[in-house]
């Protein structure tokens, strides 16, 4: 009993620490929820000069594009699903074209383990695609090539070959009219950080190692015929009906919007907007208020008091003149 009583004990502080919002915007989520009700969503993008080390460069680009095409309705009809925005539009425009206009420059970036490339955009070419398109803010998603370290096993599972492997990965920007990035994928405001990488586009020959019976194992490239199986594999979309999203753009479409869904709360949890409003003073307006009625108060008539006559002040008394004694002579007979 004490121990299915603890599980229960654990469970809810899990719950507690995991399952409360957070936000996952570089500014506070109310703050972009006001701003940002109409989204621009660009067509994915696909970056050829980036680090695809693939020997049939120009094929893989190409086929990359086209599976971008494919798949961009899908995110668009995600973002609606969320009910955060109140349009979510892709502006007119080829890709291609759009990229080149707003490209500036690209970064390989390391933050805290996460290898990604981070893109610059030119901020005036910026500002007129928002004002052109009239939406508020827009996303920018980028399919670029990047080498980083991973580790592959066997078929067995019995051995590993841990190297730097070429991939294909997604990032993508949320930004305004001023260029300020809003939000970002990879998101480095998560508890965990993580990249997901859309394709590898290499592999670790083991069968090959096992046969010529050598602990060397090759890296060799896919095919394009292989590539274009992988990205071909589709499963059902979840908010569009009779559509059809590949199976490793879908994952990366779901984890970029449950960043961007509306914040979840506890029913007896506020956001810090409504507890500062509760907690703001507002000048009360003017009621006039009836004058309360006044005690009716008697005048008194003051008391009839007879004042007392005082004593007549005593009358001056003059004395008499005393005669000079013999020999002195009087005063005033010297004047």
């Amino acid at each position: 009993m004490q121990t299915l009583l603890k599980l229960a004990l654990l469970s809810m502080i899990a719950l507690l620490t995991f399952g409360c919002a957070q936000n996952y915007y570089n500014i506070p989520r109310e703050s972009y929820e006001r701003k940002v009700r109409v989204l621009g969503v660009a067509p994915i993008f696909t970056d050829g000069d980036s680090d695809i080390r693939h020997p049939e460069r120009e094929a893989l680009t190409a086929l990359v594009k086209d599976f971008n095409r494919k798949n961009d309705p899908e995110l668009v009809a995600r973002l609606k699903d969320t009910g955060v925005y109140l349009s979510v539009r892709m502006p007119e425009g080829d890709a291609d074209q759009l990229f080149s206009s707003l490209f500036f420059r690209r970064e390989r970036r390391s933050d805290a383990g996460v290898i990604y490339n981070k893109y610059f955009y030119k901020q005036q070419e910026l500002k007129e695609l928002i004002d052109k398109n009239s939406v508020d803010a827009i996303m920018l998603v980028v399919v670029s090539g990047l080498t980083r370290p991973d580790k592959l096993y066997s078929s067995n599972y019995l051995a590993f070959l841990d190297t730097d492997y070429n991939f294909l990965t997604i990032t993508a920007q949320i930004l305004d009219a001023e260029g300020n990035i809003l939000w970002e994928y990879p998101n480095f405001q998560k508890r965990i950080l993580s990249l997901t990488p859309l394709l590898n586009l290499q592999f670790a020959d083991f069968d090959e190692a096992e046969a010529n019976v050598t602990d060397k194992v090759d890296v060799k490239f896919k095919t394009i015929p292989g590539i274009a199986r992988a990205l071909g594999k589709t499963t059902s979309s979840s908010v569009q009906k009779d559509a059809k999203v590949s199976k490793l753009y879908g994952p990366i479409f779901d984890e970029m919007v449950s960043m961007l869904k509306p914040e979840f709360k506890f029913p007896w949890e506020k956001s810090s907007e409504v507890k500062a409003e509760q907690t703001r003073t507002e000048p009360q307006p003017y009621v006039p208020v009836a004058p309360k009625p006044q005690p009716k108060v008697e005048r008194v008539e003051p008391a009839k008091v007879k004042l007392k006559q005082a004593d007549p002040e005593p009358e001056a008394v003059t004395a008499d003149p005393v005669p000079p004694a013999p020999g002195e002579i009087a005063t005033e007979t010297l004047k």
